[in-house]
Order: C-alpha cells, then structure tokens, then sequence
C-alpha cells in the first residue's frame, strides 16, 4: 500500500511528531525512533484505552497529564503508522512475535473504527457511550496484558501519565 505524498507531508510537517522520516521498507514508512520508544508509546496507549476506570476518572473528569482519547490514538498508531499495515510487519521489532501482533492489530482496527464514527475531535463521552466501546476496551485490554507481561510488567498497574511516559522514552 503506498502512502500519499499529502499524507507524508503532513506527518512530516506535524511538529508533535518525534524522530525524523527515513527511508521505506517495502512501501512502509520508517521512523528514525528507537524500537523501544516505539514500544513505549504503543502500550501507553493500549493501557489507557484498556482501562475503563482510569478513562472515566481522567478523560471523562478532564484529568490533566493524560491526554484525551484522541491523544492516546495517535500514540497507538503515529509512529508505527498500525492505520496503514499490520503489527506484523513489527514483529522482532516493536513486537515480539506474532500473537503480540494480532492483538495489537485487532485492538487497532476496533479502536480507529469508532474514531472515524464519531470523529477525531470528539470528547470522551462521545468515545466512551459508543456501543462498540465496550468491545475496543476489551481488545486493547488483551493486547495491553499480553505485552505488559512480555515486558515483565505489571498490566494492573494504573496507566503512567504523559509526563513519566516522556522521562521513560527520553533520548540521552
């Protein structure tokens, strides 16, 4: 699948975005962040919308240091671009092995199903009211859990707000 060059020059443009654009790796953009920053961002993101208490008691209170929904979309799929291939094209890198995959993707697909339902700008109620939430927390919960695990982490710990999330990924 090749990615459109207005598509690549935005992301490339989007001052938010961390690492520099390479080279391509069979049509698949390469982000010149370490593996492990991307992991990093990716279960960030997977623990916040794994958890549907931490979501009502800071996107849906307006918590600061979390982010909103939209936020921990962009961590989930921003650098690994997982809106455009499959976690397995990651596998040996950003994921280990192919079961990490699968539940990285069936998450992603849940999860970005409803962004485009209900629009990327929309507040926390909006995301979490949607009749096919339910079932996007459960998927990334599953993914959340299976790679805390293989990290040798806890997946019951409360999710690491943004600012700890930077420290951690932090270069140099």
């Amino acid at each position: 699948m090749a990615v459109s060059t207005e598509s690549s020059d935005r992301s490339a443009r989007n001052s938010s975005r961390t690492g520099r654009r390479s080279s391509t790796m069979g049509g698949m953009p390469l982000n010149d962040l370490p593996w492990w920053r991307w992991r990093a961002r990716l279960r960030s993101a997977l623990h916040m919308l794994a958890d549907p208490v931490f979501q009502q008691e800071c996107w849906a209170a307006g918590r600061d240091g979390y982010g909103d929904v939209t936020d921990a979309v962009y961590r989930l799929v921003e650098d690994s671009w997982l809106d455009r291939w499959s976690a397995e094209k990651y596998v040996g890198t950003v994921v280990r092995d192919a079961a990490e995959a699968a539940l990285v993707d069936a998450a992603v697909l849940r999860v970005l199903r409803i962004l485009h339902e209900v629009g990327a700008d929309a507040p926390a109620a909006a995301y979490l009211a949607h009749p096919d939430w339910p079932q996007a927390v459960h998927a990334a919960r599953e993914a959340h859990t299976l790679l805390a695990v293989n990290d040798g982490e806890d997946p019951q710990a409360p999710p690491r707000s943004l600012e700890v999330l930077r420290i951690l990924t932090r270069i140099g």
